[in-house]
């Protein structure tokens, strides 16, 4: 069984960072891509950034362009998010992604794409 636990999620003012880490269990994070999405209230899930499973390329969404930086470290089995200068729009629910796929390129950061899901840490930015 796969599982994929998102933490590191909180309150944060605007210009503050946070680093969300997302650990798998019941598989081996080398042989999959992984993604970092988001959803705010009311809105549809967006990609933030998504990162290869060869060679860690990576695909960033436009918003979180030279803001957010995912990494990823197999021994640990565990994917991070780190987020500097966040703003209010941030808000959101942060969800993990994977997909069993050897892939050198940057993946779709596309939620069609994975086929497995974390519950979610919630990030507020306040004002």
């Amino acid at each position: 069984q796969v599982y994929l636990t998102e933490s590191g999620g909180g309150l944060v003012q605007a210009g503050g960072s946070l680093r969300l880490s997302c650990v798998a269990s019941g598989f081996t994070l080398e042989h999959y891509v992984m993604g970092w999405f988001r959803q705010a209230a009311g809105k549809k899930r967006e990609g933030v950034s998504c990162i290869s499973s060869i060679d860690d390329n990576t695909n960033i969404a436009g918003s979180a362009k030279g803001r957010f930086t995912i990494t990823r470290d197999n021994a640990k089995n565990t994917v991070y998010l780190e987020m500097n200068s966040l703003q209010p729009e941030d808000t959101a629910v942060y969800y993990c992604a994977a997909r069993q796929v050897h892939l050198r390129a940057a993946p779709p950061c596309e939620t069609f794409y994975y086929e497995h899901w974390g519950q979610g840490t919630q990030v507020t930015v306040s004002s």
